[in-house]
């Protein structure tokens, strides 16, 4: 697919994205917000970190996604007995005496992750190189995964048994945390009577991996000012305690802030929600739009500040 220019390739975005958010509203009541995270990661080439009790539709969110988009979705329900070659993919032996490599589920487009807090470190972990580097190896031997790759990984929050917290480096690989809420009395009303009919949804498929593809390369040819770029930069600097940016609630109230990577994913976060917003260059307005999911799971907050009932979003809301 090719467009005479930029500013009709993100034109094209944008329409794209509203038919989207569209068809996936046929399936999914309510959660706008959400999907809206959810599409921003895809088309920033991130991953992104679902969290929320069970029952509030994550994982037909995410089969839902990946009918309309047309891409391959494989979902791994993650338990502590789950296995990394589990998640890879094995070599085995061959009829013909030889070993070859059986590819797991993880060579897809779309990856839904469930409940990865259930697994132990060792395979939390397998998925690491496949997030950062869009590859995998196994008996030393290197597979490419197929483009574009889109981790969604869902927690339970409430579940404190048999559950293994998810590492900061791993949690630095998700480019948004998205808490997922109850829906509205009208919201659950429509859920339910969607879903107690004898009624099937045909979804239309709007978008393919090529043109997925080009549109993630579009989102890093938006052109970010100067002021904007220093904003999204200096907002991951001031959660940073003890350091010259650090506002002094944060050295207060916070142990550890934002690595470097918060400010590539606000940067990158905000040029996707202005190309799907219409706009041709992000603002400041757009920063903050995606800052709260970026930023909330990577500032830890200390004793005092959970003694006092301070919240991340809280904290984070004052930067703002």
């Amino acid at each position: 697919m090719t467009y005479s220019s930029d500013i009709e390739g993100i034109d094209a975005l944008s329409a794209s994205y509203n038919e989207i958010r569209k068809e996936i509203g046929n399936v999914i009541i309510g959660q706008e917000d959400v999907v809206k995270s959810v599409l921003i990661s895809i088309f920033s080439n991130g991953h992104c970190l679902l969290v929320g009790v069970p029952g509030l539709a994550k994982t037909l969110l995410v089969n839902t996604l990946a009918r309309v988009l047309d891409l391959s979705y494989n979902r791994v329900q993650f338990t502590p007995d789950l296995m990394p070659s589990d998640i890879l993919g094995s070599e085995i032996l061959g009829e013909e005496r030889v070993f070859k490599f059986l590819k797991g589920p993880v060579f897809s487009n779309i990856i839904l992750a469930d409940e990865i807090n259930r697994t132990p470190p060792k395979t939390q972990a397998a998925l690491l190189e496949a997030m950062q580097e869009k590859i995998v190896t196994v008996g030393g031997t290197t597979y490419p995964l197929p483009r574009p790759f889109f981790v969604l990984a869902t927690q339970n929050p409430i579940e404190q048994e048999g559950t293994y917290p998810l590492p900061e480096a791993q949690l630095d690989r998700f480019m948004f945390n998205v808490l997922l809420s109850y829906p509205s009395f009208e919201e659950e009303l429509r859920v339910v009577k969607n879903t107690t009919a004898n009624r099937q949804e045909e979804l239309r498929k709007i978008l393919n991996a090529e043109e997925i593809e080009y549109f993630q390369r579009l989102i890093r040819n938006v052109p970010v000012t100067d002021h904007v770029l220093e904003y999204a930069v200096s907002l991951a600097a001031r959660t940073r305690p003890g350091t010259t940016l650090a506002t002094e609630e944060v050295n207060k109230y916070l142990s550890w802030g934002a690595g470097p990577r918060a400010s590539q994913y606000l940067v990158l976060g905000a040029k996707c929600h202005a190309a799907i917003s219409g706009k041709y260059s992000p603002d400041i307005e757009d920063v903050q739009a995606v800052a709260e999911p970026i930023l909330r799971h990577r500032i830890v907050r200390n004793y005092k500040a959970e003694a006092e009932g301070i919240s991340v979003e809280q904290m984070i809301k004052r930067l703002l």
